[in-house]
């Protein structure tokens, strides 16, 4: 199954309303107990989220394609990297959330950046 990091930079309201609209899915937001500390460097986040399976949703659209570059040049791997559109509402960005999570294969996205909603 799908499971998501929220970065810390979005609001709580992501993994509130995910939860509140899918209560079996998993998301866990930075911070969290058993997540990396709010203030972790991309690099050590999307290296956690590989070692736990998780995709990393975040709004940073400017860093990740390097850091995911760096990732793939040293054979690593990542499940993937959701970042959302500027533009997007709340509603369409849970609902894309949604549906990849109850449509999609955890392995669906490895490797990618994909842009929500799609």
């Amino acid at each position: 199954m799908v499971k998501y990091l929220i970065d810390e930079n979005l609001p709580p309201t992501y993994q509130t309303q995910l939860l509140l609209r899918k209560p079996d899915l998993t998301v866990w937001a930075i911070g969290d107990p058993g997540t990396p500390p709010k203030g972790t460097l991309d690099p050590e986040i999307l290296q956690w989220c590989e070692q736990h399976q998780f995709i990393l949703v975040t709004n940073n659209r400017r860093s990740m394609p390097t850091h995911l570059s760096d990732r793939l040049d040293k054979n690593n791997h990542i499940p993937g990297i959701f970042v959302l559109r500027p533009k997007a509402t709340l509603k369409e960005i849970l609902d894309d959330l949604i549906l990849i999570a109850e449509v999609d294969e955890p392995n669906d996205f490895c490797d990618r950046i994909v842009h929500i909603p799609l």
